[in-house]
């Protein structure tokens, strides 16, 4: 039997960037984002369907969201969210550092 050898290549810790997808930074903040809903959500141990009364929108939104389904959330609407689950959001405008050609959008 022959053996296969692979090649690892290491990721730029953005997967969409990785992946070649249009506005992956846009996507990764997103993405993280929601992470971010989904582990509040799960903190006050509420059910999708209080979650989306909460939020104001119906059962299937909130598990498209937690499934990483994000093509029907604006970043506002995510930032929105987390307002309403009783968080901050705090949005930094920096120089970006000398070696990248242009600035990244970050989600701490």
């Amino acid at each position: 039997m022959k053996k296969r050898h692979s090649e690892i290549e290491e990721g730029s810790g953005n997967v969409f960037a990785d992946l070649g997808l249009p506005n992956p930074e846009e996507r990764f903040a997103k993405a993280e984002l929601a992470r971010k809903i989904t582990e509040i959500i799960a903190e006050r141990q509420l059910t999708q369907v209080d979650a989306a009364e909460l939020l104001g929108v119906d059962q299937p939104k909130i598990s498209a969201l937690m499934r990483g389904r994000l093509g029907g959330f604006s970043f506002e609407r995510l930032m929105r969210f987390l307002t309403i689950l009783g968080r901050d959001v705090e949005i930094v405008v920096k120089a970006k550092p000398g070696k990248r050609r242009q600035g990244e959008v970050i989600v701490a």
